[in-house]
């Protein structure tokens, strides 16, 4: 089974997935309510190894933060495939390493609102497919807003829904 290293550590300690739900609502809780209020967004961040073996992580984890919005099936579809489509084109031209032998990872910032959902994915890609492509027309079928730019070491995709079903 191949190891990866942890981003410039050098120190052999496999690259797993890693997920920051510090600012996620508790089981029971809307979105606002772990911090007292309704106009800040929670964020969850998941970190994972740039390897589409972990897309599914990504678009489980999508779907499930769909879902505690309170939101339609279709959209709950829309957000899972919508994110599966932007990490998908960030790993389509980059390898599992840097140049430096670093492990290069995929990066999923979720902002969590009542009437939206913000979804930045980075990645290793430095290059994207041209916009005329299928799966810039997935994206922009599925999503109000696709937002392109630079990373370190990548590129980012920002992706904005806006959710009719929300309550």
């Amino acid at each position: 089974m191949a190891r990866a290293e942890h981003e410039g550590t050098g120190t052999g300690r496999p690259l797993v997935p890693s997920v920051d739900l510090s600012g996620a609502p508790r089981v029971g809780e809307g979105p606002h309510e772990a911090h007292g209020s309704a106009t800040t967004p929670a964020r969850v961040l998941l970190r994972l190894p740039a390897d589409a073996a972990y897309l599914s992580v990504l678009r489980t984890t999508a779907a499930t933060l769909a879902v505690r919005l309170d939101v339609t099936v279709d959209e709950v579809d829309d957000v899972r495939i919508a994110v599966d489509e932007a990490a998908s084109m960030l790993l389509q031209s980059a390898g599992a390493c840097t140049g430096g032998g670093d492990v290069a990872a995929l990066e999923a910032s979720f902002e969590l609102s009542p009437d939206r959902l913000v979804v930045e994915v980075t990645g290793p890609a430095r290059t994207l497919p041209e916009r005329g492509g299928v799966a810039w027309a997935v994206l922009d079928a599925l999503v109000g807003e696709v937002l392109v730019s630079p990373a370190p070491g990548g590129s980012r995709i920002r992706l904005v829904l806006e959710l009719r079903g929300a309550l």
